[in-house]
């Protein structure tokens, strides 16, 4: 790829200039390095495999089962009348239309089943926004849920709502709950006793244009969680214009008629209250965020973080261990498509689809464009690898939002869930209410499973957040689904696995409460299975904290390593299967446990 072509591909749409010296050189080096994998995709995964085998570090693929993951949706047994309304009604055509609600799946008040909150979403009045209530539901058992939002002290509806996230930033033992929208932004302080108390002013977070998604995790390495919380676009009354999509035809304006509003990163101080550390983290200007992980991508002990921007490049930045965060999407092969294009990118998740020890990412896209497999190839170096892994078999007609990677059917591998619907209310290519995704991991390439019009996964929906669960306690995964203007969904899983299950929860002590950061290796006799606890993830959403493997029939498991955020390494020597084991940081490092039960 010569500089020519690259000049062509890459001008900048936010003010029509040529790129800095800077972004050119990173885009040369992207060129390069896009044309040696494409030349020699085949050649490069062989020399992967020789290393990996060399080191022992690849794992052998699970056995291919013929187990066919289904799910029931009990939303209709709930009897509640709340949907997330986006404000269609009023006839603005606003892009604040399209971003739709999420969901977050936590044990507020501790009484060990997984409650639900969903946000409600605004609408539009003289040319100003007005927020709708969210709902809090409380989790009775047998996954029949009730409304607890006014006794909570949650029936507050200050703006238009988009996005929530869990996470206990104050230690407490009591997960508390971020509310991300237009306008501003709802901190939730858990006070431990069924209620919350709205902190946000005090807290210093209310401040913020427009907030999607948020995730929760200690990037400057001081036991407490800090914020991110990614931005969209600067769209308002006094930055509408009417736009055409569908020629003729009035619609919701692309994001290309706007620019983007930068990410915040706020720090935790330790006593209730967070600064503005955007400037001092190192952010990029702008961006367009949508979805946002928090992750350790290159095995350095610090939590990195990648986000997804809509129509402009994503984000990879790694974190120096203090909380310095340096971009290297671009570089990294991490930031565009195989064709150097940026996406729109929406939901996102982790898994390592290949068990060579290394967490790859996953990206829902929009329509017309291939969602994103990237290939972790070591030190957070990435490679776009879904036409060889078969995800673009599914086409280019899905508008994927958000996604959870997970094992589904306790086969040994992560499968990938997606939900989808449009955003343009009139859109030629693709229609506006859409199918969910279900693609099952067979051996490193990745099979669309087909359902019929009575599995919820054989209609059609407006799908936009989606959190992993376990409702149940009974080692399948469920699902939180979030539409907007239909009702949500939660989707119990029925699949008649033949494998077993183990689920661990992590307590940190020295690290933040959550462990968020903290690896995970399960050692079996099929080789090792590799998860994290994460921050943020999906789309607008934040899911259980538990950490799950599905064990095929026959495996045996020889121990667990535990990587937590302090530095400190944990062995436990043996795991009951089918149980949940609770696992507090201990206090030495190297601590060795003879059970998952201190």
């Amino acid at each position: 790829m010569n500089m020519i072509l690259l000049l062509n591909l890459f001008p900048n749409s936010r003010d029509g200039h040529w790129l800095s010296c800077r972004s050119l050189l990173m885009l040369l080096c992207a060129g390069l390095s896009l044309w040696v994998s494409g030349c020699q995709t085949e050649s490069a995964e062989t020399v992967q495999q020789t290393r990996q085998e060399a080191t022992g570090q690849i794992s052998s693929p699970p056995a291919a089962t013929d187990v066919r993951p289904e799910f029931v949706d009990v939303w209709p047994e709930q009897k509640s009348d709340f949907v997330y309304r986006n404000g269609r009604d009023a006839e603005e055509l606003a892009i604040l239309e399209t971003l739709g609600g999420g969901t977050a799946v936590f044990d507020y008040d501790r009484d060990g089943k997984l409650d639900l909150f969903y946000t409600g979403g605004g609408t539009f009045e003289e040319k100003t926004t007005r927020g709708y209530p969210s709902i809090l539901l409380r989790h009775e058992g047998e996954l029949k849920f009730k409304d607890r939002t006014t006794q909570a002290g949650m029936d507050l509806s200050a703006f238009y709502s988009n996005g929530c996230s869990a996470g206990d930033y104050d230690n407490d033992g009591f997960q508390d709950l971020i509310v991300t929208g237009y306008g501003g932004s709802i901190l939730w302080r858990n006070m431990g006793d069924g209620t919350f108390e709205e902190t946000s002013i005090e807290a210093g977070l209310r401040d913020c244009f427009w907030g999607s998604s948020a995730g929760w995790g200690d990037l400057n390495g001081d036991g407490l969680l800090d914020l991110y919380l990614a931005q969209y676009a600067d769209w308002s009354f006094q930055n509408h214009p009417e736009c055409h999509l569908t020629p003729g035809v009035p619609d919701v304006c692309s994001p290309h008629s706007f620019k983007g509003v930068r990410d915040l990163v706020f720090y935790n101080r330790g006593d209730g209250t967070f600064y503005d550390a955007s400037d001092e983290a190192g952010l990029v200007p702008e961006g367009k965020g949508l979805g946002v992980i928090m992750a350790d991508l290159d095995n350095d002990n610090d939590l990195d973080v990648y986000v997804c921007n809509d129509a402009v490049e994503n984000f990879l930045y790694l974190n120096d261990g203090q909380g310095r965060l340096e971009e290297a999407g671009i570089i990294n092969g991490a930031a565009v498509d195989d064709r150097a294009t940026p996406n729109g990118s929406m939901g996102v998740d982790i898994m390592d689809y290949n068990r060579d020890g290394l967490l790859d990412l996953w990206v829902a896209n929009y329509e017309k464009e291939a969602f994103a497999l990237y290939r972790n190839d070591g030190d957070a170096q990435f490679l776009h690898v879904s036409n060889d892994t078969g995800v673009t078999s599914i086409g280019t007609l899905f508008v994927g939002f958000g996604t959870v990677c997970a094992d589904f059917d306790l086969d040994g591998d992560e499968d990938v869930f997606v939900i989808n619907g449009h955003v343009a209310y009139y859109s030629l290519n693709s229609p506006f209410r859409q199918k969910p995704l279900y693609l099952e991991n067979r051996g490193g390439r990745f099979a669309q499973i087909q359902y019929d019009e009575s599995s919820y996964l054989g209609q059609s929906h407006t799908g936009r957040g989606l959190a992993l669960a376990d409702f149940n306690d009974d080692g399948n995964l469920d699902l939180a689904v979030s539409n907007f203007s239909d009702p949500p969904a939660i989707l119990k899983n029925t699949t008649q696995a033949e494998g077993n299950w183990i689920f661990v929860r992590l307590i940190g002590t020295r690290s933040n409460r959550d462990a968020v950061g903290a690896r995970l290796v399960l050692h079996t006799s099929l080789g090792d299975q590799v998860r994290q606890v994460k921050g943020g993830g999906s789309y607008l959403s934040s899911g259980d904290l538990r950490v799950h493997w599905g064990i095929p029939e026959g495996v045996t498991v020889d121990g667990l390593s535990v990587y937590w955020p302090s530095g400190i390494r944990q062995e436990v020597k043996s795991l009951q299967l089918n149980a949940t084991h609770l696992l507090e940081e201990p206090v030495s490092i190297g601590a060795d446990l003879s059970s998952g039960n201190p």
